[in-house]
């Protein structure tokens, strides 16, 4: 019963740490792993980016084919590249379609 309870509690605590894109972050869907570190990305504003894991995440952060990321663009080249900031777990997605902010997901069957 004991791992029943804290499994919830990681869900809960999942759900309120959920970060929201702030102004010059976007939503995206990883598209392809590219390596090297890099992954193509469809984000919410319509473009695609070449997206590159800093190095401070590169070890912690596994990115697969339509994981939902927080992307930060670059301020030169931002409409093609950017810096991924956060991966989304499947809770933490949830909590942003019950919000709206997932609304380009929903079109598509690609979850």
């Amino acid at each position: 019963m004991a791992k029943d309870d804290s499994a919830q509690e990681r869900e809960q605590e999942d759900m309120r740490r959920t970060p929201i894109p702030r102004e010059g972050q976007v939503l995206a869907v990883c598209m392809q792993r590219v390596g090297g570190s890099r992954v193509l990305t469809k984000c919410m504003d319509g473009k695609q980016r070449n997206c590159r894991i800093p190095g401070r995440l590169k070890r912690r952060l596994w990115v697969r084919e339509r994981d939902i990321l927080l992307v930060e663009p670059w301020e030169l080249g931002g409409d093609d590249k950017g810096d991924v900031v956060f991966k989304y777990k499947p809770i933490q997605v949830n909590v942003l379609r019950k919000k709206g902010l997932l609304k380009f997901t929903e079109d598509a069957d690609e979850f």
